[in-house]
């Protein structure tokens, strides 16, 4: 006998140890898990806005989470949470002996793990740092973990961590997420009921959803609420109000995006941001969402409207595609940017990815070279024939470019070869300038890549609607060019300032020498290609562009305040058919689209400023403008007398 407790005093010091050595080792092993609580850093879901701070999409990795400060939550979603979770929360140290022998015999009396005894310190290490595994070990750890976390943590630190962390279900994680998402709410606009239905979730998300079982959320809610009337909490009155409410639930998308091209183009130009989608950062664009969507639409339009002219086209229905740049001219800010007619079919952005051909949407360059070198609106050029013989590696080619409609006009003045967008006549006038200077200024207007030949003349090399609207600024902004902005400013997860756009402009030509090509562009609407894009009650300025056999149609316009820009084309290059010119297809769509504008913004500015030292002068009928720099032609017969501005 005396043996045998003998054998039973060292079996229990050595149990003794081996507890000492499991609990030092544990203890060991928690040190990295106290700091992954203490140093918390979620992932948290960055937010897009428009210009007017409305939401255009939230942007987040694995898990979508708004973080709230404590101070940002209600007290009452915190008695809520405490009545079914942890009610002496504010009393124990982390653990609640109490509890978990409840917990203890509950499970010895149904022969199974059925309750855990957890209190919210304790759920909160399970959820950030411990499996939910049901072991001694883990229970162990998470013990000895709530203990420590207790002393290094204030009880409200805990609670901040754990409605953060805590997943709400619907792909919610987080308090205050869960609130905007299921609600619609900001969390102090929060009714109890509310508040009751968001408590419930964390112990089992998907059960008791609101948006897939309703009722069992509203049932488990009410018994919150029968809970904190129990505990003097919430008063009858207040209780039997809340019982009666069945709050509505929205079951809304988690990125909100109702601009995908826009929201792309974003993620692409700060893909430096490695962070970016966890973050935690509110990006704050120039887009105006009601210019956006009105951009949409018309795109969607003039889109409708070419298939209808093609009915029996199958190819065209399958490839057509389009895209819309909205700038603001004196700012360059990107107020729509819409990179194809519908994004589910296509996220490829055809505004800012794309390279097509410009066709004769380059003329209004080639003519403001012309007009800076000194030749005036009614400078007469041939419109006439010419061939051109050439070599491609040793074989003879001839090019023998024509007008649309093959006429011929004969002497034609500036303005009426740019108002009629007469090729052979833009042609003549090239050779005339001299092809250099012509070539090295459609470089510094922001053109590239193009072949070092005549053809250039017509628009025979590519750019995307974005830099055709970046370029067009020379004449929407009076000679000042201004890099487009789609990103006003990025504010991170602290509130501090990350990045503001600032403006970067260049002045390529005189206000005054722009304007003699703004008038033309104005002409080209009154009287030339662009007739379909004329708007009533507001001065509009624009050229249209075609590619031989109607592959690519745009429109590039503006009035004295908003430019915009249109493309159509098939994705795979191929024609669109018959009569789908620049002046068919987008110019009806620019007129669309200026009309619902001004039905939402009609305090735009209605017509041109006209700079100082232009001066008008009507010969045979036509009104002319000219500059110093600029004269008009003295070979013609003026009729009335100059009009100086």
């Amino acid at each position: 006998m005396r043996f045998f407790l003998r054998l039973l005093g060292v079996v229990g010091i050595i149990g003794v140890f081996l507890i000492i050595i499991i609990v030092g080792n544990t203890y060991s092993e928690i040190r990295d898990d106290t700091d992954k609580i203490l140093h918390y850093n979620p992932p948290i879901a960055t937010q897009i806005f428009d210009r007017k701070e409305r939401l255009i999409a939230n942007l987040f990795d694995k898990e979508f989470r708004f973080y709230a400060s404590f101070g940002e939550i209600p007290p009452r979603v915190i008695e809520a949470l405490l009545t079914i979770e942890d009610t002496l929360f504010f009393e124990h140290i982390g653990v609640n002996l109490d509890a978990i022998m409840r917990a203890m015999l509950k499970n010895i009396r149904n022969a199974r793990y059925a309750e855990g005894g957890s209190t919210i310190t304790q759920q909160l290490i399970k959820n950030i740092v411990l499996t939910r595994d049901k072991t001694i070990e883990r229970k162990l750890k998470e013990v000895l973990l709530a203990l420590r976390l207790e002393t290094l943590l204030s009880k409200e630190e805990i609670l901040e961590r754990y409605l953060n962390h805590t997943y709400f279900g619907h792909g919610f994680y987080g308090i205050k997420t869960a609130s905007k998402g299921y609600f619609r709410k900001d969390m102090d606009e929060l009714t109890l009921k509310e508040i009751a239905m968001l408590v419930s979730l964390p112990r089992a998300p998907s059960f008791y959803d609101p948006t897939k079982n309703y009722d069992f959320s509203l049932a488990r809610a009410n018994n919150v609420l029968q809970r904190m009337n129990e505990l003097g909490w919430i008063s009858q009155e207040e209780l039997e109000e809340s019982l009666a409410q069945t709050p509505q639930v929205y079951d809304d998308t988690l990125t909100k995006n109702v601009a995908p091209y826009v929201v792309d183009e974003v993620q692409r130009q700060l893909k430096e941001i490695t962070d970016l989608k966890s973050g935690g950062y509110k990006i704050y664009l120039n887009i105006d969402l009601d210019y956006q969507e009105i951009a949409q639409e018309s795109l969607y339009f003039g889109y409708e409207q070419i298939l209808s002219r093609h009915k029996d086209d199958k190819s065209l229905q399958d490839k057509l595609n389009g895209a819309f740049v909205v700038l603001e001219n004196q700012s360059g800010k990107i107020l729509a940017l819409v990179g194809g007619v519908d994004y589910k079919k296509s996220n490829f952005n055809r505004a800012t990815q794309s390279s097509r051909q410009i066709g004769s949407s380059v003329k209004p360059f080639l003519y403001l070279s012309a007009m800076d070198s000194g030749l005036s609106q009614n400078y007469e050029i041939p419109d006439i024939a010419r061939t051109y013989d050439y070599k491609v590696n040793n074989e003879k080619k001839r090019w023998q470019p024509k007008n649309y409609g093959s006429t011929l006009r004969g002497f034609v003045t500036l303005k009426e070869a740019l108002s009629k967008s007469l090729n052979l006549a833009t042609i003549n006038l090239v050779e005339e300038v001299g092809f250099d200077r012509i070539y090295n200024e459609l470089m510094k207007y922001g053109f590239k890549n193009m072949p070092k030949d005549l053809t250039i003349s017509l628009g025979s090399f590519g750019a995307s609607p974005v830099e055709m609207a970046k370029n067009f600024m020379v004449f929407s902004n009076y000679g000042v060019v201004i890099e487009p902005r789609l990103i006003h400013k990025i504010v991170d997860a602290r509130g501090d300032m990350v990045f503001f756009g600032e403006i970067v402009e260049t002045r390529l030509v005189d206000a005054n020498q722009s304007f003699l090509v703004i008038d033309i562009l104005r002409n080209s609407i009154e009287n030339g290609t662009g007739r379909r894009a004329k708007i009533a009650g507001i001065e509009v300025a624009g050229k249209t562009g075609t590619t031989n056999d109607n592959v690519d149609a745009w429109f590039a316009g503006f009035s004295p305040s908003i430019e915009a820009v249109i493309w159509y084309g098939k994705d795979d290059n191929t024609s669109m058919g018959d009569s789908e010119t620049g002046g068919v297809a987008p110019a009806p769509v620019f007129s669309y689209f200026f009309n619902k504008i001004l039905e939402i913004d009609p305090g735009l500015q209605r017509n041109f400023n006209v700079p100082d030292g232009v001066r008008s002068s009507i010969i045979n009928g036509e009104k002319y403008f000219y500059t110093n720099k600029t004269p008009l032609n003295q070979n013609q017969n003026t009729h009335s007398n100059e009009i100086i501005f």
